[in-house]
């Protein structure tokens, strides 16, 4: 009996085709149409690992927008200074967000970066 099985098996995907053969003329075709989205690839992705990478391209823009513990002048005629940290503190608690959900809806670690600069308008 199980030889039976087996010889029908086999001749069911002789003539079927297994699922795993569909799908790679799939992503086969849609490869040559320009049209092929990897979507797997990118959940297997480690989301620790991508996103401290979101989070270093972001650094230099965040530096450059929001000085950390530096006080800069406001104009050059008085002799005010500003304080940055608390803007800091908040824009990176939105990047963080805005890169945590991109990333968790599947968006790569450039397109995160970009979400979290677009939270916080830099």
């Amino acid at each position: 009996m199980p030889s039976l099985s087996w010889l029908i098996s086999k001749t069911m995907q002789f003539f079927l085709g297994s699922a795993q053969e569909r799908r790679a003329d799939a992503a086969a075709r849609e490869k040559g149409a320009g049209t092929f989205d990897d979507t797997a690839r990118a959940r297997g992705r480690n989301f620790d690992d991508d996103y401290r990478a979101a989070t270093t391209m972001l650094k230099t823009r965040v530096d450059r927008e929001f000085p950390d513990s530096y006080y800069a002048r406001l104009s050059s005629k008085s002799n005010s200074s500003y304080d940055y940290g608390q803007d800091r503190a908040l824009a990176v608690d939105t990047m963080s967000t805005a890169i945590a959900m991109a990333l968790r809806g599947g968006a790569t670690v450039r397109q995160a970066a970009d979400a979290g600069a677009a939270s916080v308008g830099i």
